[in-house]
C-alpha cells in the first residue's frame, strides 16, 4: 500500500492494519482467533464491559518483569567492572500503592518528588530508607516529613535547601544522606521541555558551583554527602549523552574526593521506549553495558575508584506495560490540500477520552499508535487522526496512524505505551473523571486505581455545602 500524502514521512502504510508491533505492546498482549485484543488472557471487550472506557490497562507481569530486568542489567554490568548499581523507580512516571509494591518486590528503590508521592510510597509499606526525594522547591513540611520518616536520600537542588535539610535532620536527631543535583551542560536529543540538563532551567546547580555547594553540605554535622546527581532528559535513545555527562561529572567527582568521601554517582534516568513501530530505542541491556564501560574507562583515566552508581528509570519500566482502551464515538472525513497541489482525505476518529487522560501529545507533540481492540477487519487501511472529546482543537491522542476503513462508532480502540506520564498528568478538564487503572495478570483483571465519578467531582465543590 502506498503512503498517504498527508502521512508523516516516518509512518509506513501497513500491509495489515490489525497487526500489533511487538515493540509497543505489553508482553502478554495478543489477538484471539476471534480478532479481539487480549491481555494476559482477558479480552479488551470484557475489560470495557466490566470497567468502562476510557481505562488504563496494565500487564502486571510485564511491569514486574521490566522492573526486574532493568535492575539485573545494571547490577550485572557494573559488577563486571568491579562496582555496584542501585536502581530507583522514578515514581513520577506512574505511582500507586500497587506499583510501589511491584517495583520494590523486584528489588528497586523509589524516587518521589512531592509529599503526596512520599505518602503513597509509605502507604504501600515501602521502607523509607529505600526512598529518595527529588524536587526543585521542596517545602519545609515535605523536607521535615521525609527526614522524620527516615528517607534514604534527599537530592539537594539549590543552595537554600542545604541548611533547610540540615536543620530538619538536626531536629530529628538524624544524619541525613544527600545528593547534589548539578547540570552537566549535556543536552538530551529530545523536546526542549524534556531536556533538563542544560543551563537555563530550574533544576540543579551549574557544575562549576558544585565544589562550593559540597563544602557547604560537609559543613553540617547532620548531613552526609553521597555524591553528584544529574539527569540529562527524557526519552533518550543511545548512550552518547550519558557518556558525555558521566565524563563531566567524574572530573568534578575526582576533585571532590580530595576533600572527602564521594561514594556514589547518580546518572539519572530518561531511557527511551517505543511509542510507534518507527521508534528504535536502545535495549536496556545494551545501555547498561555501554554506560558501565564508559564509567569504568573514565575512572581509569582519572585514576579514581569506580563509585557505586545509581539510576532512576521510570518510563522504561511502566510505559510499555500499559495501553489505554477507548470507545469510538464518531468518525468524520476531512478533505485537505496536499503539498503537491492535490487533495486527500484524513479521517478523524473521536473517542471518549483525550487530553484529560493523555496530555503528552498536546504538551510535547508526542506520537502514539492505535489499533482496533474489539475485532479485526479486512477493510483497506485509512489514515486516521484519533481525537479526544474535549473542547480543544489540540485534543489529539494519536496524530497519525492507519486503521481499517470500516472503523465505526462503538468500536474499541487501544493506544499502547501509555503507562508513563498519562495517568500522572491526567486532569478533570471539561469535568471528566480520571479513568480507572486496571491490572491484568494470569487471566484476572482488577482495579488498582479507582476511576472518578461525577459524584467524586461534585464532592469537592464547596458551593453545594453552602447551598
Amino acid at each position: 500500500m502506498a503512503s498517504h500524502p498527508l502521512a508523516p514521512s516516518w509512518l509506513r502504510a501497513p500491509d495489515d492494519a490489525n497487526a500489533l508491533a511487538e515493540a509497543v505492546w505489553p508482553a502478554h498482549v495478543s489477538r484471539a482467533a476471534t480478532g479481539e485484543l487480549t491481555v494476559a488472557g482477558v479480552s479488551a471487550p470484557d475489560i470495557a464491559a466490566r470497567f468502562g472506557t476510557p481505562v488504563y490497562v496494565v500487564d502486571e507481569a510485564d511491569a514486574r518483569d521490566r522492573a526486574a530486568g532493568v535492575l539485573a542489567a545494571f547490577q550485572r554490568e557494573f559488577a563486571a567492572v568491579g562496582s555496584s548499581a542501585t536502581v530507583y523507580y522514578a515514581g513520577k512516571a506512574f505511582l500507586c500503592t500497587e506499583v510501589a509494591r511491584w517495583v520494590t518486590e523486584a528489588g528497586l528503590n523509589i524516587d518521589v518528588c512531592s509529599g503526596g508521592e512520599l505518602a503513597v510510597a509509605l502507604a504501600a509499606g515501602v521502607d523509607a530508607s529505600r526512598l529518595g526525594l527529588h524536587g526543585n522547591n521542596k517545602s519545609l513540611a515535605e523536607i521535615d516529613r521525609a527526614v522524620e520518616a527516615g528517607i534514604g536520600a534527599i537530592v539537594v537542588d539549590s543552595l537554600q535547601e542545604i541548611p533547610r535539610v540540615a536543620a530538619a535532620a538536626e531536629r530529628h536527631g538524624r544524619k541525613q544522606r544527600v545528593r547534589l543535583r548539578v547540570n552537566s551542560g549535556v543536552h538530551a536529543h529530545t523536546h526542549d521541555f524534556l531536556a533538563t540538563a542544560h543551563e537555563d532551567q530550574k533544576f540543579g546547580l551549574p557544575l562549576e558551583h558544585a565544589a562550593d555547594a559540597v563544602a557547604s553540605i560537609r559543613g553540617f554535622d547532620s548531613l552526609d554527602f553521597l555524591g553528584l546527581h544529574c539527569h540529562i532528559g527524557s526519552q533518550i535513545f543511545g548512550a552518547d549523552g550519558f557518556a558525555e555527562s558521566a565524563a563531566r561529572l567524574l572530573a568534578v567527582h575526582r576533585d571532590l574526593l580530595a576533600t572527602g568521601p564521594v561514594p556514589e554517582l547518580n546518572l539519572g534516568g530518561g531511557f527511551g521506549i517505543a511509542y510507534t513501530d518507527a521508534d528504535d530505542p536502545t535495549p536496556i541491556d545494551e545501555l547498561a553495558r555501554e554506560i558501565a564501560r564508559i564509567v569504568a574507562t573514565e575512572c581509569d583515566r582519572l585514576g579514581v575508584p569506580i563509585p557505586r552508581v545509581a539510576f532512576e528509570p521510570g518510563r522504561v519500566v511502566i510505559g510499555p506495560s500499559t495501553f489505554t482502551l477507548y470507545e469510538v464515538g464518531t468518525t468524520k472525513d476531512v478533505e485537505l490540500q496536499t503539498d503537491a497541489g492535490g487533495s486527500a482525505t484524513r479521517r478523524y476518529v473521536s473517542v471518549d477520552g483525550g487530553m484529560s487522560d493523555n496530555a503528552r501529545p498536546a504538551l510535547y507533540g508526542a506520537d502514539y499508535s492505535v489499533r482496533l481492540a474489539g475485532r479485526t477487519s479486512d477493510a483497506e487501511p485509512v489514515l486516521i487522526r484519533l481525537a479526544g472529546k474535549h473542547c480543544e482543537s489540540g485534543d489529539i491522542v494519536v496524530q497519525d496512524d492507519y486503521l481499517p476503513g470500516d472503523v465505526a462508532p462503538g468500536d474499541l480502540a487501544a493506544v499502547p505505551a501509555t503507562g508513563a506520564y498519562c495517568w500522572s498528568l491526567a486532569s478533570n478538564y471539561n469535568y471528566l473523571g480520571r479513568p480507572p487503572v486496571v491490572a491484568v495478570r494470569d487471566g484476572v483483571a482488577r482495579v488498582i486505581v479507582r476511576g472518578e465519578t461525577e459524584a467524586d467531582l461534585l464532592a469537592r465543590d464547596a458551593g453545594l455545602d453552602a447551598r
